[in-house]
C-alpha cells in the first residue's frame, strides 16, 4: 500500500517598482511623506494586480474548482481524495485585494475536511538564514502565518515547510520545539544516499518527522508536462498514475508550484484535463490512496534519520542548496543590508515601517538577482520581472536605501528612545579587549548591557578603548549618539586612571540617556 501526498505551493511576491525614487519624489513635492507613501512607491502594485488577475483566471480559479470537484466526487467513497496547500501570507493579501473569489474557493476547500494547510513563513522569506541567535525573525513570521491561517480558515497547521523547502537540522529542531509534527523538504540525492524519498524519516537531533519530496515524479508534472522534446510527451493521467502505481515505498510525496496548473503550463497544453482525470486514475489502483502530510506520519513509522548540517542546507531550487538566493556577491550584499536594518526597525517599532521591511524579506527579491547558466538561468529569467540580475539588484538596493532613509529620519526624531531599545546582532556588538589584545569575555549588544559591562569589565580595558576612540566610534556609527561620543572625546585626552575612566564613561552615558 502507498499513500500519495499532493502538496501545492501557493505564493506570489510583491514585485518592486524600478521607478520608486521618482514616484517618491513626486509625492514629496506634494507634501510631507508618510510611511505608507514609501510602500506605495517601492512596490509595483499595477504589475502585482495584473499578475494576480492573470494567474487567478488561468490557474487559481480553474485548478481549485477541479480539485474541489474531485474531492466532492470521492468524498463518500472508501478512498477519498485529499491534498495539501502551503499558502504564503502575502499571496492571501493580494488575492483578498484583487481576486477575492480565490479566497472563497479556498474557504470551500477548507469546509470539505479533505485539505491540509501547511505552515510557512508569512512573507515566504529567507528569515531562517538571518544571523540571529534566537531565531526571532523566523519565529515572528511563522507565528504571523499561523494567525492568518486561524483568522481565515479557523485552522491550526500541524505540518510546516521552510521557504522553498530550505532545510537543515537546526531548522527542524526549531519547528519541533514550536509543536509541529512534520516538516516538508526536498528528497536530495546526496542526503538520502542509497535511501528512497518514498518513506517517512525523522530529523537528526529532534523528534519531528520529515517528508522528502520525490522530485523526479513531481517535476514530470511541474517542469516536463508541456515539453514536446521529452521522450514521455504527452503525459496523460493514466500513464502518470501507472508510474505512481509501480513506484515502491510507503509515501510518494509530490510537491509543486500551484501555478503549474494553468500559468506555467497554459490551459491549452491540457494541464487542466490532466488534473481533472488524475485522481480517478490514481484511485483505480487498489494499493494507492491519497493522504495529507500529517496523516502519513501518523500512519507510517520513521524508517531512518535525515541528517542535514547547517553548513549543507538544502532546498528544492537549482542545485538543491541556497545559491538561488545567496549564491553571488550581489545577493549576499543585499541580504546583509536587509539584515542590518532589522535592529533599527525593531527599535523604532512603527507598524508601517516594520511592514515595509518585512515585505522586503520576500525571497523572490533575492531570487531575481541570481546569476546562473543554462536551463537554471532560463528558469530564473522566466520568473523575473526585470531584464537581468544587475537590474534586479539595483532595484532592490534602491528600495532598501529608500527605507533606510526613512528609518534615519525617524531615528533622528527620537534618537535616544531608539538608542535605549536598540538590540544589535553579535556582529555589531561591542567587544571588550585588554591593552594586550586579549579578549575579556565581555560583549554588549545594547546600551543597557554596555553600561553594565562598563561597571565590571577590567578597568584597563575601559581606559584602553576610551583612549583609542573605540567607544566613540561605536556610539556614533551604530547608535547615532554624536553628543555622547563628543563628550567622551573630550575626556579621552585627559590624564585619567583606569578607574577614573570607568566612572567618567559611565557618568556621561547615564547623564545623556536620563536627560532625554
Amino acid at each position: 500500500m502507498s499513500d500519495i501526498v499532493f502538496m501545492f505551493e501557493v505564493h506570489q511576491p510583491y514585485r518592486l517598482d524600478r521607478n520608486a525614487y521618482n514616484k517618491l519624489l513626486e509625492k514629496a513635492l506634494r507634501g510631507r511623506l508618510e510611511p505608507h507613501d514609501l510602500e506605495d512607491a517601492i512596490f509595483d502594485n499595477g504589475l502585482n494586480k495584473l499578475v494576480i488577475e492573470r494567474a487567478s483566471t488561468k490557474c487559481y480559479i480553474p485548478a481549485t474548482k477541479i480539485i474541489l470537484e474531485n474531492i466532492k466526487r470521492y468524498a463518500n467513497s472508501n478512498k477519498p481524495f485529499k491534498v495539501a496547500y502551503s499558502i504564503s501570507g502575502v499571496f492571501i493579501e493580494q488575492v483578498r485585494m484583487w481576486k477575492p473569489e480565490v479566497i472563497d474557493l479556498f474557504m470551500e476547500l477548507r469546509e470539505t475536511g479533505m485539505v491540509e494547510f501547511v505552515e510557512q513563513t508569512y512573507y515566504h522569506s529567507m528569515a531562517a538564514f538571518m544571523p540571529l541567535k534566537d531565531w526571532s525573525e523566523l519565529r515572528e513570521q511563522i507565528l504571523e502565518h499561523r494567525r492568518a491561517m486561524k483568522e481565515l480558515f479557523d485552522y491550526e497547521p500541524k505540518s510546516i515547510e521552510n521557504t522553498e523547502f530550505s532545510y537543515n537540522n537546526d531548522i527542524a529542531w526549531l519547528f519541533s520545539s514550536m509543536g509541529y509534527k512534520v516538516v516538508l523538504t526536498e528528497g536530495v540525492d546526496w542526503v538520502l544516499g542509497w535511501r528512497s524519498p518514498n518513506y517517512v524519516y525523522r530529523a537528526y537531533g529532534s523528534d519531528i518527522k520529515v517528508l522528502t519530496r520525490n522530485y523526479r515524479l513531481s517535476d514530470d508534472i511541474g517542469y516536463r508536462f508541456s515539453d514536446r522534446n521529452w521522450d514521455q510527451y504527452p503525459l496523460t493521467a493514466d500513464k502518470y498514475a501507472s508510474w505512481l502505481a509501480a513506484t515502491p515505498g510507503d509515501v510518494i510525496f509530490l510537491a509543486m508550484d500551484y501555478e503549474t496548473f494553468g500559468e506555467h503550463h497554459w490551459p491549452e497544453t491540457g494541464i487542466h484535463e490532466f488534473l481533472r482525470w488524475l485522481p480517478g486514475e490514481i484511485l483505480k489502483y487498489n494499493h494507492l490512496y491519497t493522504s495529507t502530510p500529517s496523516e502519513v506520519v501518523d500512519k507510517y513509522p520513521a524508517r531512518d534519520i535525515i541528517d542535514v548540517p547547517p553548513w549543507n542546507t538544502i532546498s528544492w531550487a537549482d542545485e538543491r542548496d541556497l545559491s538561488a538566493w545567496l549564491g553571488n556577491h550581489m545577493q549576499r550584499n543585499a541580504f546583509k543590508i536587509l539584515v542590518d536594518l532589522r535592529p533599527y526597525v525593531k527599535a523604532l517599532d512603527e507598524p508601517e515601517i516594520t511592514r515595509i521591511w518585512k515585505l522586503l524579506t520576500i525571497s523572490d527579491h533575492l531570487y531575481y538577482i541570481a546569476t546562473k547558466f543554462g536551463s537554471i538561468e532560463q528558469v530564473h529569467s522566466y520568473f523575473s520581472p526585470y531584464k537581468n540580475a544587475p537590474d534586479a539588484y539595483a532595484i532592490y538596493v534602491q528600495a532598501l536605501s529608500l527605507l533606510a532613509g526613512l528609518i534615519a529620519e525617524k531615528i533622528e526624531q527620537k534618537k535616544y528612545d531608539v538608542a535605549r531599545k536598540l538590540v544589535l546582532p553579535m556582529n555589531k556588538a561591542f567587544y571588550f579587549y585588554k591593552p594586550t589584545g586579549e579578549y575579556t569575555g565581555y560583549s554588549a549588544t545594547n546600551i543597557k548591557e554596555f553600561l553594565e559591562i562598563i561597571s565590571k569589565a577590567p578597568a584597563e580595558s575601559i581606559l584602553y578603548h576610551l583612549k583609542r576612540g573605540d567607544f566613540q566610534a561605536w556610539l556614533r556609527s551604530i547608535f547615532g549618539l554624536d553628543e555622547i561620543a563628543d563628550e567622551l572625546d573630550k575626556i579621552s585626552s585627559q590624564p585619567l586612571s583606569a578607574e577614573e575612566a570607568r566612572k567618567a564613561v559611565s557618568d556621561i552615558i547615564r547623564k545623556f540617556l536620563s536627560s532625554t
